[in-house]
């Protein structure tokens, strides 16, 4: 090695140094001071849900408190700007969703002055929580074929509900009625599954896609029926309910995910460390037997990069739906 390749390759490592371990340091003292966890709905969903249990728990974890920071709005678009507008020090945490860290890409992308995947990084997945495929009683199935078969030879022109234009419910609905080749009424509503059983009870909409946290009671008490469940495997709550893909429809229908991110820029040691300390909480039996209560099930990746190309999946496969269905959001 000559001597100016040796003088250049010392002072590389003298500024790399310094700078590499400054980050360890930091990923090693973290965190001194509370951390906020941002959450874009309002307390009580599954997101919510999710993100309090994990928070909790990563108190004890990191002997500082974690501040849940409920910021609802605009299809979750408010608490995505707020995150990625963070520092990226690992002080400003969100738990995201299908809808806001994947679907929204493409819906909003007119619209939202930041793409999220480049302004925030995956840290894990968090949960699944499983869904099913329901119908009003005044509906004559009990079978996914025998919707179909309801539809076309009757020529009843069903509606369908879901919680809003370019939600995954609504998509997912769209994809499963141009497999069937079957055609329904769209009907949104705001809200969540709160207006949508009483709409299912009362036969104001016959068919939708909806988790099954919400849904359960409403079926075993016979006031809506299921038809198919979203789960690869029938579920044992349910067991006398299909699976998509013994109904014949395989990959239709979202097991809904939340997952934790950080703004982009995150030092890889820092990441890291935030990585491992949530996967540690996630898979304790005491978390998985606390959300298996309320129907979630643990999933988490195996590292961040991981999810980070999981999120790349989801945002591709999403977007081709948007676009083939010519879905736009006013």
């Amino acid at each position: 090695m000559s001597g100016r390749r040796i003088v250049t390759w010392l002072m590389c490592a003298l500024l790399a140094g310094p700078a590499a371990g400054g980050a360890q340091a930091q990923s090693e003292k973290f965190p001194q001071r509370p951390v906020r966890m941002i959450v874009p709905y309002a307390p009580g969903g599954a997101t919510d849900i999710t993100a309090r249990h994990l928070a909790s728990r990563l108190v004890d974890v990191w002997g500082q408190q974690v501040i849940i920071d409920n910021r609802a709005g605009a299809a979750g678009n408010i608490a995505l700007e707020l995150a990625a507008r963070a520092t990226p020090d690992g002080y400003t945490l969100m738990v995201g969703n299908v809808s806001t860290n994947a679907i929204n890409e493409t819906t909003y992308a007119s619209t939202l002055p930041f793409k999220p995947s480049r302004a925030l990084t995956g840290v894990t997945n968090l949960i699944e929580l499983p869904h099913l495929w329901v119908v009003s009683n005044a509906v004559p199935a009990t079978t996914i074929g025998q919707l179909i078969d309801y539809v076309k030879k009757s020529g009843t022109r069903l509606n369908y509900a879901s919680v809003g234009v370019g939600s995954y419910p609504h998509l997912d609905a769209v994809a499963f009625l141009k497999a069937a080749g079957i055609t329904m009424t769209h009907v949104p509503y705001k809200g969540g599954a709160g207006p949508i059983i009483p709409a299912l009870i009362s036969n104001e909409v016959q068919f939708c896609m909806i988790n099954m946290a919400s849904s359960i009671q409403q079926i075993r008490a016979g006031r809506i029926r299921a038809l198919a469940t979203t789960w690869p495997t029938r579920r044992p709550e349910l067991p006398d309910v299909p699976t998509m893909t013994e109904a014949g429809f395989p990959g239709i229908g979202t097991n809904a995910w939340n997952g934790l991110f950080a703004p982009a820029g995150v030092p890889k040691p820092l990441l890291n460390r935030i990585y491992a300390d949530v996967v540690k909480v996630m898979e304790t039996p005491e978390m998985k037997e606390l959300l298996a209560k309320q129907f979630m099930s643990v999933v988490v990746n195996k590292s961040p990069a991981d999810f980070d190309q999981f999120i790349q999946r989801e945002i591709a496969k999403w977007g081709a739906i948007v676009r083939e269905n010519h879905i736009t959001i006013e």
